[in-house]
């Protein structure tokens, strides 16, 4: 058995780690001495392709991880099996920067949103797999929060792939599907209090 506490506090770690690791490719090339404001601006506008994919990564990043905290469970102990999926789980938000900065210089390649997209389905995934292995889950919002959370995340992954195919520039938008997870937790707040 295995202290589930020990697991989530590395987990804080890692998503840490790679939510900061992310930036690292947003930066102004080391050949580029701008001549006057207007180029400084020029060249800061140019980031915006690297900017986005960034954002994106951030946020799932930050959903997953807003998630997984929501998550309640009375165990204090997990077993080897919820371990090793939850060692994979792990290892996927680890590559999340590198497949965030193929993503950001070549998003007008389909196989660029493959292996992103890709990627984040496989997360979304494992998180779902995760949720049925999870001792004493207690039931409740943040179980249906977590849930919604994810199937939004399979969706827009497969919706991206999709895209690709027709106009790899735009399927990378598909998930931004993933931030309407907490405009539906609020629809579903207020249609609750009418109720």
């Amino acid at each position: 058995m295995f202290s589930k506490s020990r697991l989530d506090t590395l987990s804080d770690g890692i998503f840490g780690v790679a939510m900061t690791l992310l930036i690292l490719d947003v930066r102004l090339p080391d050949d580029f001495h701008p001549g006057d404001s207007a180029a400084l601006l020029q060249g800061l506008l140019d980031l915006w392709p690297k900017f986005v994919p960034y954002m994106l990564s951030f946020g799932v990043l930050g959903l997953r991880w807003l998630s997984n905290i929501e998550l309640r469970s009375r165990a204090e102990y997990v077993d080897r099996e919820y371990v090793n999926w939850w060692l994979l789980y792990q290892f996927l938000i680890t590559c999340v920067p590198f497949t965030t900065i193929v993503v950001g210089r070549f998003a007008h390649f389909p196989p660029a949103i493959w292996l992103y997209a890709g990627h984040t389905l496989l997360i979304a995934l494992v998180g779902v797999r995760l949720m049925q292995l999870t001792p004493h889950l207690e039931q409740g919002d943040h179980l249906q929060h977590r849930q919604i959370s994810a199937w939004l995340l399979i969706i827009s992954s497969l919706l991206a792939i999709a895209i690709s195919f027709v106009s790899p520039r735009v399927a990378l938008w598909a998930l931004m599907l993933n931030f309407a997870g907490p405009v539906i937790r609020v629809w579903s707040k207020l249609a609750q209090a009418q109720n």
